[in-house]
């Protein structure tokens, strides 16, 4: 037995003379009892008889006293517990601390005290925060197209864990759209403070500054260098940047670190990181972390300005492709708004079409950028030119999926290598045709949202719309129209479909036209006022029309004999009228001319009854109609020819000419152009 004893002495002597763990004895007071050899600075009888949180200048002391109890009262041990402290008397800030904790017991059972063993793992612990540092930057860094999210990101990935203070600032044009400068930059470009965290003293996000010369941050900026300095009252450079100086004096900083912000050789701006007091310095490590960190958000910056200088052309051609005049006809008022956002395809247009007809279009091209708003531009052109052939809304769309089907097969036959080939197009698009004399609106969709309808008095109109297929896509199925009857100042209301998306959509936007006798354009803003807040990061666009008749005194219609006096008839009260209206002499002369060559082709090819029609608005408009479905066809006569010119001279009297085909035959219509002080 008095062997044992010795074995057990020595094991113990052996244990607290060479371990390279801090062994630790407490008493049930938590005292120290018996501890080796810590460190050269502290001598082991210097810390017997203090309490434990008295020999570690502990970050926290109730918390490792909490900890302690916890295990003499229960015997459960605690291991590889990290704690914050430092050896009593030992220089330097607070280390990182493996604490494991077991508790000591008599052979009865009773508590005797404790066994603490204590590691330093502060090198450890500082990889392993840098591993976490760089993970949360790639994490919150690159995800977002917004730059000043992008730089506060950074900032909440290093704070506080890697640095007591972080501040980004980004080249002011660079946060313009504008692209970065090229190293050597000039001491007098501005960079503008884009994000931070922490304190430093009266500098606030949004401060913009120059360089100082002869500092870290105009260095780095130089070179493209980072830089790790050290800093205290004695710093030289301190006195050329009273702001840094002003900082390092309030809050203590003593470490510094300058990352620049680069890419491809160019100058984006410059992460800046501090710690202060209770902090340990910046090291190399410290440093090639970040300058990673800077590089990884220098990247996400540059993909930033691309997307937004992209968005800018994108959104500018999206605008000058919309409608620049007012779109009011003589009998629809219209008002529109353009949600501004991602999408680069949204579009709305009112054409005016013969008979006083107004085509209402919107549609939109999924996606952003350049190539969406070029996709945008094509199939409005298409649509503008197919609307001039006075089609039915389903034939314009069928035709304008031909010219989508065209587009599509383009991008297709793209290299592969080419970004284009790989993005599907998708757009959607609603055609309309409000007739003011028949007061009908005729609705063709493909893939669009209905339109919104309400009665003059506020009430909802159903709509039983039949939905087409989406333009670009393999569906074939053909479209088809709806045709509703309205009454006059009822409200129409065409849009894109994030307006109408979510619960309650439809029921918010009815609610917002309740009163359509308000002003249009107020509506169109109280459709807006209606949605929930940051509903449409896409964007969005709105058409609303309200529809009315021609008014009498604008108009003028007679039904003729199928006769071969009629021309001259018609020539008589064609002049009565405009000379009513106050025409100048030209354009009556003109118009005469005209709608004798189209009784005449009426009379003599066509089949009654036969109606004429003058209807005056920003043109004149003559209609001939007759219930023929063959309509003349424009000819070049020779010299000897008898005939063969009558619509070759209404071709180069008129404007614009045309044929509109309808289910009780056909109606050939001129425009003409009226002198701004021609009518009355």
């Amino acid at each position: 037995m008095p062997r044992a004893d010795e074995m057990a002495k020595a094991l113990l002597d052996t244990l607290f003379s060479q371990s390279a763990v801090g062994l630790h004895v407490l008493d049930t007071d938590l005292r120290v009892e018996r501890v080796n050899a810590l460190s050269d600075a502290v001598a082991p009888e210097r810390i017997v008889g203090l309490y434990f949180t008295e020999a570690y200048r502990l970050h926290d002391p109730g918390e490792s006293e909490e900890l302690l109890r916890g295990v003499l009262e229960s015997g459960v041990p605690v291991l590889n517990h990290v704690i914050l402290g430092q050896l009593m008397g030992a220089p330097g800030p607070d280390r990182s601390l493996l604490v494991t904790v077991h508790r000591l017991d008599d052979p009865a059972g009773r508590p005797l005290g404790l066994l603490a063993a204590v590691v330093d793992v502060n090198e450890r612990e500082k990889s392993r925060a840098r591993v976490d540092a760089l993970a949360a930057v790639r994490r919150n860094v690159g995800h977002s197209l917004d730059m000043e999210t992008i730089c506060q990101g950074v900032v909440t990935a290093l704070m506080p864990e890697f640095a007591d203070l972080a501040v980004v600032e980004v080249v002011d044009e660079v946060l313009r759209g504008s692209s970065a400068p090229l190293s050597p930059v000039r001491l007098d470009v501005p960079l503008r403070r884009a994000a931070q965290g922490g304190s430093d003293g009266d500098t606030a996000v949004g401060v913009m500054r120059q360089l100082p010369a002869g500092t870290p941050y105009a260095l780095a900026a130089g070179d493209l260098r980072p830089r790790l300095v050290q800093l205290g009252p004695g710093t030289p450079w301190l006195d050329s940047d009273p702001v840094t100086s002003h900082m390092v004096t309030s809050t203590g900083a003593h470490s510094l670190i300058v990352a620049p912000m680069k890419l491809h050789g160019a100058f984006l701006g410059l992460v800046s990181l501090y710690r202060f007091p209770g902090s340990e310095p910046f090291d190399e490590r410290d440093l090639t972390l970040a300058l990673t960190a800077a590089a990884h958000t220098a990247l996400s910056i540059e993909t930033s300005r691309r997307y937004a200088h992209d968005h800018v052309i994108a959104s500018t051609i999206q605008r000058r492709l919309l409608p620049q005049l007012n779109g009011d006809r003589i009998a629809v008022e219209t008002a529109h708004v353009l949600l501004p956002g991602r999408n680069s395809g949204c579009w709305f247009d009112t054409i005016g079409l013969s008979g006083a007809r107004t085509a209402l279009i919107i549609g939109n091209v999924a996606g952003h950028g350049l190539q969406t708003a070029i996709t945008m531009g094509q199939l409005r052109t298409a649509i503008h030119a197919l609307a001039g052939l006075d089609l039915d809304p389903d034939e314009v769309l069928a035709r304008l999926n031909d010219t989508a089907d065209r587009l599509a097969r383009e991008r297709r036959s793209l290299p592969p290598g080419d970004s284009l080939h790989r993005q599907p197009l998708t757009a959607t698009c609603l055609y309309a045709v409000y007739d003011p004399f028949a007061r009908t609106c005729t609705v063709a969709r493909a893939g669009h949202p209905a339109p919104v309808a309400i009665h003059p008095d506020g009430r909802p109109i159903a709509l039983d719309v039949p939905e087409g297929p989406p333009l670009f896509s393999d569906d074939s199925a053909p479209f088809a129209t709806a045709t509703i009857t309205l009454d006059e100042g009822s409200v129409l209301a065409f849009l894109t479909g994030s307006l109408l998306s979510g619960d309650r959509s439809v029921t918010r936007v009815q609610d917002a036209l309740a009163y359509p006798d308000r002003p249009l354009q107020d509506l169109c803003d109280a459709v807006v006022y209606n949605q929930p807040p940051d509903a449409h990061p896409d964007g969005a666009a709105l058409l609303l029309a309200r529809t009315g008749v021609v008014p009498p005194d604008r108009v003028a219609t007679w039904e003729l004999a199928h006769d071969r006096t009629t021309p001259a008839i018609a020539r008589t009260l064609v002049r009565d009228r405009l000379e009513g209206w106050n025409l100048d002499e030209e354009t009556i002369e003109a118009t005469e001319l005209i709608v004798s060559e189209l009784i005449t082709n009426a009379v003599r090819y066509g089949t009654p009854p036969l109606h004429l029609r003058l209807l005056l608005d920003r043109t004149l408009t003559c209609e001939v109609h007759d219930t023929s479905p063959v309509a003349p066809h424009l000819r070049h006569a020779r010299t000897v020819d008898e005939g063969g010119r009558g619509l070759f001279i209404v071709s180069q009297l008129a404007t614009h000419w045309g044929t509109r085909y309808g289910t009780d035959g056909k109606a050939l219509w001129t425009e003409q152009e009226i002198p701004s002080d021609g009518a009355s």
